[in-house]
């Protein structure tokens, strides 16, 4: 397929879109699915609530630190398809789970996981910018999303499905996961074989698009603001109680309904949409200022926890474990949406990808540090309760931080 005309373009660009739709559709189906049965998973695997956070922090702290590193290669080497095909290729770890038996080895392919998110992520959306110019890439974007939004929806309702028709058949904790991860297996067959076809079928119009791909501006470097910014979201994330976490200790208290950790994520997921729009039509009326919000809130899903343990809020263990997954749905939808707005505000378009990864590194640490020290007050809160407001007090601490330099930057930016 040349793209010679316009008409080119757009056939291009609507190939495009069906092919890296469906790969992203079918891949949220299996790593989204998988990640809101993860850490119910890792309890039946007796694994310490340090290690979870730890895992779950580290794999998110290295999914996006990475792609610092990987867009760099993806650049310098042009083997776009190349990464993209690797990425995508180590989300087999997460069928893979369906052979553990010991928390190590399912920690090892968990992180596996997220490092092929890594590595794929700066090269396929290279190509995603480059192939569907004739039709708008805001509006190519905006559709890829949409095909994300259906898998990650897809994925936990079907583990939640899988696990609740195997514990009627009396199947054990572990059978029932280990049945769930090997059925998805299938729809990582179909990923391989789209993948494979859309890179046979747009390796060459690829190449030509990216050959002709705008020739890049004078140098800018980044601005003050941008690094105090960064550094809030990192304290906000480092404050935040991940939903790993709360899927973690939700675990422990329906262990004869497993199948319902998977849907505390759907709801999760369904909240995320939801608000991500809301919080972009209010950033863009607003501005930097409206991130206060997120910040503030993030308070709350540690509060909702610790209850559990102390009754600070005097709720029953079930309605504090939804009030924390909603908060959660709230403050992710917002951290998708206008978190990333910010740094395109901060940037020039010739640092933005360089600001991308610095911010995404800033990120990502946050979570290896809130996952890592409140998985640890989690274990010892199991014998002195009490050790559940030291988290309180941590988050409240480090939200104050982050609005504070938030407040910096917004000054500074004027």
């Amino acid at each position: 397929m040349s793209i010679d005309t316009e008409k080119d373009a757009v056939k291009l660009a609507k190939t495009a879109i069906i092919a890296f739709g469906l790969i992203s559709l079918f891949g949220d189906i299996i790593y989204e699915g998988a990640r809101g049965s993860i850490p119910a998973y890792l309890e039946v695997l007796a694994t310490p609530a340090v290690i979870v956070g730890l895992a779950i922090g580290l794999g998110e702290f290295l999914g996006y630190a990475l792609r610092l590193a990987s867009g760099y290669v993806a650049d310098t080497t042009k083997a776009y398809w190349t990464l993209t095909i690797i990425g995508y290729g180590l989300i087999i770890s997460i069928p893979l789970l369906a052979l553990t038996y010991d928390w190590r080895f399912a920690v090892v392919l968990i992180i596996a996981e997220r490092i092929g998110k890594a590595i794929r992520t700066p090269a396929r959306d290279t190509l995603i910018s480059v192939t569907t110019k004739g039709i708008g890439r805001g509006k190519a974007f905006g559709l890829h999303e949409l095909f994300d939004q259906i898998g990650a929806t897809v994925g936990p309702l079907l583990m939640a499905i899988i696990l609740y028709k195997t514990a009627e058949q009396g199947k054990t904790p572990i059978e029932q996961f280990h049945t769930a991860f090997l059925f998805l297996f299938i729809p990582y067959m179909i990923l391989i074989i789209v993948l494979l076809s859309g890179y046979l079928k747009m390796k060459s119009p690829a190449a030509e698009a990216l050959q002709t791909a705008e020739i890049e501006k004078p140098k800018e470097e980044l601005s003050r603001p941008f690094y105090l910014y960064s550094i809030a979201v990192m304290m906000n994330t480092a404050g935040l109680f991940h939903i790993a976490l709360i899927l973690y200790i939700s675990t422990g208290l329906m262990p004869e309904s497993l199948w319902l950790i998977p849907i505390l994520y759907l709801l999760v997921q369904g909240i995320d949409a939801a608000s991500a729009p809301i919080s972009g039509a209010a950033y863009d009326k607003h501005g930097i200022k409206v991130l206060s919000i997120p910040f503030i809130l993030s308070i709350l899903p540690t509060i909702f926890i610790a209850s559990i343990y102390t009754n600070i809020v005097p709720l029953t263990p079930t309605i504090l474990i939804i009030a924390s997954v909603i908060t959660f749905g709230i403050i992710l939808g917002m951290q998708e949406s206008i978190y990333r707005a910010a740094v395109a505000d901060l940037t020039g378009i010739t640092k933005r990808g360089t600001g991308y990864g610095i911010f995404n590194t800033a990120y990502g640490l946050g979570f290896l540090i809130s996952g890592t020290i409140i998985g640890y007050i989690i274990d010892k809160a199991t014998t002195t309760p009490s050790y559940m407001l030291i988290a309180v007090i941590y988050t409240i601490v480090l939200q104050a931080t982050a609005l504070i330099l938030l407040k910096t930057a917004t000054k500074a930016k004027q």
